[in-house]
C-alpha cells in the first residue's frame, strides 16, 4: 500500500518547522556577533568575524559570574520542582485511577477545572500567602507552587488506568505486599514514561518561569535566568550607548546558554516523552 502525499500538509508542517526554528536559528546566529554587527548585518547570518566564544566568555565572567550563579538557581528550582511533581502527580494520579472514596468524582473535576486556572492568577494569591509565612525571597517560594500540577495529575490519571493492571495489584495484595509498597515498587516502575513526561512538562514550565521568580525574589543572587537576563537587558535599553553597547551581546548569548540545558534534556528524554504522550490516547 502506497502512502499518498499531501501537499497542503507538507507545507503546513514545513511552516510549523519554520516557525520554531527560525527563531532558534537567529538566537544562534545573533550570539556570534558584537554590538555593531546585530544591528548592521542580516540577522540570519554570521558576521565576517564571529565571536561566539568571547561573548561566551564575557556572559559567563560578567559581574563576577552572576549569571552562573543564576543558572544553578535555575537548575536547581527545575529540577527539584520536576522532580517533586512527578512523584506528587503519580502518586494521586494513580489513587485517582486505582481507588474508589467517597468525593472521588468531585475531587477530579476541581483537579480538571484547576486546569484551566492559569498560573499567572495565581501569583499575587501566592505571594500573599508566603508573605504571611516569611517564604517570600527564598527558593522555597518558587520551588513550592511549582510541586502542584493539575494538567500532570490529569496525564497520570488516564496513563496509570491502563498502565497498571488491576490483576497484578490484587497479585501483590495477596502475596501481603503494603499498598505503599505496591505504588512504590510496582506501579511506579510501570508509570514510568508517564512519569517522565509530567517531569519534562514540569521543567520546561519552572525552567521559563518569568513572572512566579520576578514578585518573589528581590535578592539578585536567587534570580533564575529568566529574571537575571531581563535586568540585563533592562541595563542595556536605559543605561545609554555604552551600557547597550556591553550588554546586548551579554544578553543573546545568555539567551542561547540557557536553551542548551533544556535542548539536551529532551534529547535524552525524548522517547519516553514520546510513549508518556501516546499511551492512554487508545483504550485498551
Amino acid at each position: 500500500m502506497t502512502r499518498r502525499r499531501s501537499t497542503p500538509l507538507t507545507i503546513a508542517m514545513l511552516a510549523a518547522l519554520a516557525y520554531f526554528l527560525l527563531p532558534l536559528l537567529w538566537l544562534v546566529v545573533a550570539s556570534t556577533k558584537s554590538t555593531q554587527d546585530l544591528f548592521t548585518t542580516f540577522g540570519l547570518w554570521f558576521s565576517r568575524a564571529p565571536q561566539l566564544l568571547t561573548n561566551a566568555q564575557d556572559t559567563l565572567t560578567h559581574n563576577g559570574g552572576v549569571f552562573v550563579q543564576w543558572l544553578v538557581n535555575t537548575v536547581l528550582y527545575a529540577v527539584v520542582s520536576a522532580v517533586g511533581a512527578a512523584l506528587l502527580a503519580a502518586a494521586a494520579g494513580y489513587g485517582f485511577a486505582k481507588y474508589r472514596f467517597r468525593g472521588h468524582g468531585a475531587a477530579f473535576n476541581l483537579v480538571i477545572g484547576a486546569v484551566m486556572v492559569p498560573a499567572t492568577a495565581l501569583a499575587i494569591p501566592t505571594y500573599l500567602l508566603f508573605a504571611e509565612v516569611g517564604l517570600v525571597n527564598t527558593p522555597w517560594a518558587i520551588i513550592l507552587p511549582s510541586l502542584i500540577n493539575p494538567f500532570g495529575l490529569y496525564l497520570m490519571r488516564i496513563y496509570a488506568q491502563d498502565a497498571v493492571p488491576d490483576s497484578l495489584i490484587e497479585a501483590a495484595r495477596i502475596d501481603g505486599a503494603s499498598e505503599g509498597r505496591i505504588f512504590l515498587q510496582i506501579a511506579l516502575k510501570l508509570l514510568g514514561p508517564g512519569l517522565v513526561t509530567v517531569l519534562l512538562f514540569t521543567l520546561v514550565a519552572t525552567w521559563n518561569n518569568y513572572f512566579l521568580p520576578l514578585i518573589m525574589l528581590n535578592d539578585p543572587g536567587l534570580y533564575p535566568v529568566t529574571v537575571g537576563l531581563a535586568s540585563w537587558a533592562a541595563q542595556a535599553q536605559n543605561g545609554g550607548a555604552g551600557a547597550s553597547s556591553e550588554m546586548m551581546p551579554l544578553v543573546v548569548t545568555g539567551s542561547l546558554l540557557s536553551v542548551i540545558p533544556l535542548v539536551v534534556a529532551f534529547l535524552l528524554l525524548q522517547r519516553y516523552w514520546q510513549s508518556g504522550l501516546a499511551t492512554g490516547a487508545v483504550k485498551q
